[in-house]
């Protein structure tokens, strides 16, 4: 395994599943320390085992400001920097036109795109010169999904921030850009779909993607390492799809 990452402090919101988890195991294979959060203490106790001791667990919710200040702050008095910020927690609701709900708009809001915003704005005081933002996206951004307007349209605003934030931090060395997983069957998919839909849904989609297959977690999380990584220090501002060629042909 590389260790184009030896050396540095990374963290990872919503580590305790899923992509974020794949992440932060990736990052520990490649040399970094790894940070997770997310809102529940014991999924955090479990993922922290799988990092190896190259990792801490501080448990938190992105959508309350306090509770990214005392991630922020435990990571500054802990190692004085921070390398590598992936902004991956988020939430999504199936819901047609006509029957979302405000509680639906504002949760989904409160975590992908106010939550995504202010992980980034906090961490800023200890990135430097050469750090990594990574913004965990969507193909949902780019496609009409059926009963997925909200989620959608919180995507494209986390497409919008990886443009905006490479123009705000243009002087300072700091790249942005967003990863855009295609179908990446999580544990989120289980409160989306619910676990006895799964199967039918994947059967269904690997008739849509040119692949053939859904992806795996680990490969989004070797897409957003690069990312991170010298590999990619003259991207910025991009967004990396990573989707088995669903949304390219």
């Amino acid at each position: 395994m590389s260790n184009r990452l030896d050396g540095k402090i990374a963290v990872v919101t919503g580590g305790n599943s899923g992509i974020g988890l794949a992440t932060a195991q990736q990052f520990v294979a490649e040399g970094a320390f790894v940070y997770i959060s997310g809102r529940r203490q014991a999924e955090l106790d479990t993922a922290l085992k799988t990092l190896d001791g190259n990792g801490k667990a501080v448990q938190g919710d992105v959508s309350n400001l306090a509770d990214l200040d005392r991630l922020f702050d435990q990571i500054r008095e802990e190692q004085g920097k921070l390398d590598i910020v992936f902004a991956n927690a988020g939430s999504g609701q199936f819901a047609p036109l006509g029957e979302i709900t405000e509680e639906q708009f504002d949760s989904q809001y409160a975590v992908n795109v106010k939550g995504l915003l202010f992980t980034v704005q906090k961490a800023l005081p200890l990135l430097g010169q050469g750090s990594s933002i990574i913004l965990n996206a969507s193909i949902a951004a780019s496609n009409g999904i059926e009963n997925l307007s909200v989620y959608s349209s919180t995507k494209a605003a986390v497409r919008s921030f990886a443009r905006t934030w490479t123009a705000d931090l243009k002087g300072r060395g700091i790249r942005v850009n967003a990863i855009s997983p295609g179908v990446i069957v999580t544990p989120g998919y289980d409160l989306l779909l619910g676990k006895e839909n799964i199967p039918a849904f994947v059967d269904f989609m690997k008739t849509q993607i040119p692949l053939g297959r859904v992806g795996l977690e680990s490969e989004i999380a070797k897409a957003v390492a690069f990312l991170a990584s010298d590999d990619a220090s003259y991207i910025t501002g991009i967004e990396l799809t990573v989707d088995g060629g669903m949304n390219q042909v």
